[in-house]
């Protein structure tokens, strides 16, 4: 936007807070939009000022993802509030084997909230789309009275497009197929806990938050039957297997010394009195293949840097029950059912 089209006075980014006059649609609003969202998301789109964002369509089938991010704390060691809805969004449309290309937010403000965090959240999300090249193209703001949010809550809708040929979802697992992980599980969930609860480990814990996209898109190029895609998020590996057994009406065979889990994500998961296999992941994903193709996906995975710890951790069975079971490294076996509760409030 021109110099000449800014609208008079400035706000105090450093020593201002969010209040009710910055959702109201007048002068107020566009200062917020002009100092705090357009220096860092907006593109040519946003820059137009208008409440769309028009792009044009390439042949084949598109995707559409939405998600509302509600994490506490909104930072975190090894990201924030602001690089998590990006990453999610692109996520959530890599999951179908397609490429990401836009993203819409949306921001819900507790009036009394600070500038400068919100300067900040902006910062790493403008930050994260352009390193995933993934652009925010559309957004809009809400204020709402001191004490009915929370900080700040972001909703974001992502949009891409599937390769011709490609056909992932949850419900075309079969019996006899390979069950991958593409890393270690917890690291996410355990970084979050233990940042809400201010404790200390011999070793920093870090959220694993990163985009999927391009190891997608490789795992893809190796092996295109890959049969499904999930991100592990709320509910942790567990439930994301829970889910896909229940959708394609099969059963699942784990190997519990097959699932990596950091040792020291491991230590806390057992001072907090956590699962591993529950809680949280968002740069990891879970990936079903024919058997014949594994070891192929698996060379593609650990071929990339946020695939480098990725595994074979079970196998599909016929199941009509949907049973999720594991083999303890005790040699016994352990049912691995759905998340029961609230295990972590708030995580993503």
């Amino acid at each position: 936007m021109n110099d000449e089209r800014r609208l008079p006075g400035r706000i105090d980014l450093k020593r201002g807070a969010v209040d009710m006059s910055h959702g109201s649609g007048g002068r107020a609003m566009m200062q917020l939009i002009e100092q705090v969202f357009l220096p860092h998301l907006g593109g040519e789109a946003a820059i137009a000022g208008n409440d769309f964002a028009a792009f044009d369509s390439e042949p084949g089938r598109m995707v559409v993802a939405t998600d509302a991010h509600v994490i506490s704390p909104l930072f975190f060691p090894g990201g924030d509030i602001g690089s998590l809805a990006v990453h999610g969004t692109i996520n959530d449309v890599a999951m179908a084997g397609a490429v990401p290309r836009l993203i819409a937010a949306s921001f819900v403000l507790e009036e009394g909230f600070p500038l400068a965090d919100l300067d900040r959240i902006a910062a790493s999300m403008g930050e994260a789309a352009r390193a995933a090249r993934v652009p925010v193209v559309a957004g809009d703001t809400k204020v709402v009275e001191r004490g009915k949010g929370d900080g700040v809550f972001i909703t974001t809708t992502g949009i891409g497009r599937v390769p011709e040929g490609i056909a992932i979802a949850g419900d075309r697992a079969r019996a006899g197929d390979a069950i991958l992980v593409s890393g270690t599980m917890g690291d996410h969930g355990v970084a979050i806990m233990s940042k809400r609860e201010n404790l200390a480990f011999d070793t920093e814990l870090r959220s694993d938050t990163a985009p999927l996209h391009g190891l997608v898109a490789a795992m893809i190029a190796a092996v295109p039957e890959i049969r499904c895609l999930r991100d592990p998020t709320r509910g942790g590996l567990a439930t994301t297997l829970n889910e896909i057994a229940r959708q394609s009406g099969v059963g699942m065979r784990l190997r519990e010394a097959a699932i990596p889990v950091r040792d020291d994500v491991g230590a806390a998961c057992e001072f907090l009195g956590l699962d591993p296999l529950y809680v949280a992941n968002e740069g990891k994903l879970v990936a079903i293949c024919p058997a014949a193709r594994a070891e192929t996906l698996l060379a593609a995975m650990r071929a990339d840097p946020l695939g480098r710890d990725a595994t074979i951790i079970g196998e599909v069975v016929a199941d009509e029950h949907g049973f999720v079971q594991m083999e303890t490294v005790l040699g016994g076996n352990r049912m691995v059912d759905w998340l029961a509760g609230e295990q972590l409030p708030r995580i993503c």
